[in-house]
């Protein structure tokens, strides 16, 4: 039944046409918005309990810090996850930067210019794809590339970049980086989405059509 159900879902998106399956509609504007709010308040709380863990590690081995990083990768992941339309990643997770920057933190507009880079990295994903394939792998190599995407903006950006560092540094940040966001943003972007759609409040995307004919 499960296997009949994929099929049928891959064959109704496959006979739209690109133009049709890609174009925005006003609900996903408006949910783009609610979602970033939503995960920029899950930024503005994470910035205290995300950036003590990531003390702790880079404590314990310089570069570690990145593993506490995956939280704040999340936007660019269920954005796509849900909209799945281009530039989707993209602009719920500069929502989400904006929101936490205003709602104050230590990084100021680095905070914006961090949430461009790393959308940008999730999106790169989805576009690989197409934006057909929305399962989990697809989620976890997302949230790896918004933490690429972190690794390259730090790597040149503020008055110490990370380019100074030594390559031991740079080398166990970005594999630290990619773990958290495959793991924080993209098994637990992918688990909140399912999540999320199992309520019936994506009834009008086709995250929401999918969890209901899996039940």
């Amino acid at each position: 039944m499960h296997a009949s159900t994929s099929a049928s879902t891959s064959e109704k998106t496959a006979s739209q046409t690109p133009s049709r399956r890609l174009r925005w509609r006003v609900v996903d504007i408006v949910v783009a918005a609610v979602l970033g709010v939503a995960i920029g308040l899950v930024f503005w709380a994470w910035n205290t309990v995300g950036y003590a863990w990531f003390i702790a590690m880079d404590g314990l081995t310089p570069g570690l810090g990145g593993l506490a990083a995956g939280m704040w990768l999340i936007g660019g992941v269920v954005g796509g996850l849900v909209i799945r339309k281009p530039g989707a990643a993209l602009l719920v997770e500069v929502i989400a930067a904006i929101v936490s920057m205003l709602i104050g933190n230590v990084w100021g507009v680095s905070t914006l210019l961090s949430g461009l880079v790393q959308g940008l990295g999730a999106e790169l994903v989805f576009a690989i794809f197409l934006y057909r394939r929305f399962t989990l792998p697809v989620a976890m190599l997302a949230g790896a590339g918004a933490g690429i995407g972190a690794w390259v903006f730090e790597l040149f950006y503020g008055s110490s970049p990370n380019i100074l560092k030594t390559l031991e540094f740079n080398a166990i940040y970005l594999v630290s980086l990619i773990v958290s966001g495959a793991v924080l943003a993209g098994v637990v972007g992918w688990l909140a989405v399912r999540a999320l759609a199992a309520t019936g409040a994506l009834s009008r995307f086709a995250a929401g059509r999918e969890a209901r004919r899996e039940v």
